[in-house]
C-alpha cells in the first residue's frame, strides 16, 4: 500500500494483549491505551480503532491465533476490490489493519429492535457466492459478522474462509430469519435470551440439528405468554 498512515498507531497498539480464553468464549484485553477504543471482541482477537485516525479498525490478535492472522490476510487479498467486506490496508506482528465499517451488527439488530431487511440476506448471499469464485470457503458468518450499513449488508471477520466445510451457521441463520424473525421483527430481545440462545445453539451438532425443533424449545422457555 503507497498511503501507510495507518502504521501510526503501532505504538498504541504494542502497548495491548489480547488473552485467548476458549474456542467460543471471547477474549480479554490486558494493557491501556487513550488513544485507542475497543469496538468489538471475538474469540481469537479483538478489533480498536485509533482515535487519531478514526477511518481504521485493528484487528489485534491474541498469540494463540495468529495463524489466522496470516490466514486473514491471504484471504483479504483475494477479496480485494468487493464491496461487501472491509477494505484491507495492510498487517502488524499481530494485527491486520482494515476499513472501520459503521453499523449495528445483526446482533445489535435484536436486542436494539432495529428492522433487518431482506437486503442484507441477499448482500451477504451475494457476498458468500463471490468467496466461493475466489477458491476459498465462506464460513463462520454469523449475527455478529454481519453489519447493517445504510441498509445493506457487510460481512466481517473471513479468517476462516480457509478452512474445509460448511459449519452451517449462515444456512441456520437464514432459516431463523425466514421462519423465526418474523414473528420478532422491531422488538427488543433482552441479552441474557440471546446469550441463552447462543449458548444453547454452542451445544447442538450442525451436521444434525433439527432447526423447527430447537426454535420450538426456545419459544417455550422464553415466549410463553
Amino acid at each position: 500500500m503507497n498511503n501507510e498512515q495507518w502504521k501510526q498507531a503501532e505504538t498504541a497498539l504494542a502497548c495491548m494483549e489480547v488473552i485467548k480464553n476458549g474456542t467460543n468464549d471471547p477474549v480479554t484485553i490486558e494493557g491501556e491505551s487513550d488513544d485507542l477504543r475497543c469496538v468489538g471482541i471475538g474469540t481469537d482477537a479483538a478489533v480498536f480503532v485509533y482515535e487519531p485516525m478514526p477511518a481504521y479498525a485493528y484487528k489485534l490478535y491474541a498469540v494463540e491465533a495468529l495463524p489466522k492472522k496470516e490466514a486473514e490476510i491471504k484471504v483479504y487479498q483475494e477479496l480485494m476490490g468487493s464491496p461487501y467486506f472491509p477494505v484491507f490496508y495492510g498487517t502488524g506482528e499481530r494485527y491486520v489493519a482494515i476499513s472501520h465499517e459503521s453499523g449495528l451488527t445483526l446482533y445489535d439488530c435484536l436486542l436494539y429492535g432495529v428492522p433487518v431487511p431482506r437486503q442484507v440476506i441477499e448482500d451477504v448471499e451475494a457476498a458468500r457466492s463471490f468467496v466461493r469464485s475466489k477458491g476459498l470457503n465462506p464460513r463462520d458468518i454469523h449475527l455478529k459478522n454481519v453489519l447493517l450499513q445504510d441498509g445493506r449488508g457487510k460481512v466481517l471477520d473471513v479468517s476462516e474462509y480457509v478452512q474445509d466445510g460448511n459449519d452451517k451457521r449462515w444456512e441456520h441463520l437464514v432459516w431463523a430469519y425466514d421462519n423465526v424473525y418474523p414473528l420478532l421483527e422491531g422488538k427488543k430481545l433482552p441479552l441474557w435470551v440471546l446469550e441463552a440462545v447462543k449458548n444453547g445453539y454452542y451445544r447442538l451438532d450442525p451436521s444434525s440439528v433439527n432447526m423447527q425443533e430447537f426454535a420450538d424449545r426456545i419459544g417455550r422457555l422464553f415466549f410463553r405468554k
